[in-house]
């Protein structure tokens, strides 16, 4: 499983950039310093002209591969839900049991990032910081529905399927596959914000992680189908 996905390209939506930022040196050092930059001073203050400081270039030349930044962090996080079903689809592979099938899952979704050597010019540690902290900025525009259309989603959609069918193959009565999904994804990362700035609202901490709050959370929630 390793040799066959070891050079696998993550597939961003075409229309979130103007040029393919993975077909260039150029465009990998975009995506690459663009997520480093947008950890280190917030998504409001980064901004084309001081990415194209960092990485000595023109502004001009990262507009060449998209329309501006909020197209940017959509496509980041697009990446990132596309990587995470890339690990999920590793660690479950030969798992027959579908509950601990899906049990791994919800580590692959809830526990810490790492970095990943197979993308060296993403820092997944950094991604993922903006994930926690901005990637609701993606979404939460008036605009939502006109890009959803045009398929800016699709890489978090297909993740919330994958956990969804596995939650249907461990209890196929319970009714709320999707919502149990959603709530798995999403709710992890809102676990990490609070662990992190409100730890006296949530039960999360280095012993308790999400992924041990989420697991509970299944076992409670559904009966195995070989236990009916």
């Amino acid at each position: 499983m390793e040799d066959l996905l070891k050079n696998l390209k993550i597939s961003v939506s075409e229309s979130l950039y103007l040029k393919d930022p993975e077909s260039s040196e150029l465009g990998r050092k975009i995506i690459g310093n663009g997520i480093i930059l947008i950890d280190k001073i917030g998504f409001e203050k980064f901004t084309f002209k001081k990415l194209g400081e960092k990485i000595q270039s023109n502004e001009s030349s990262i507009y060449r591969y998209f329309e501006n930044k909020h197209s940017f962090l959509v496509y980041i996080t697009n990446w990132f839900w596309g990587w995470k079903e890339y690990q999920l689809a590793i660690a479950t592979y030969g798992i027959d049991n579908a509950e601990k099938r899906l049990l791994k899952a919800v580590e692959v979704i809830a526990h810490p990032v790492e970095e990943d050597m197979r993308f060296k010019h993403i820092n997944e540690v950094a991604l993922n910081n903006i994930i926690i902290n901005e990637s609701s900025k993606s979404y939460l525009t008036k605009k939502v529905d006109e890009e959803n259309k045009h398929g800016h989603f699709m890489l978090y959609k297909g993740l919330v399927k994958r956990i969804s069918k596995m939650i249907t193959e461990v209890d196929a009565d319970y009714q709320y596959p999707f919502s149990l999904a959603t709530t798995i994804i999403d709710g992890s990362l809102h676990q990490h914000f609070l662990s992190k700035h409100f730890s006296s609202i949530t039960d999360c901490t280095n012993e308790i992680t999400p992924s041990v709050y989420f697991k509970n959370m299944i076992s409670s929630l559904l009966t195995p189908n070989n236990a009916k």
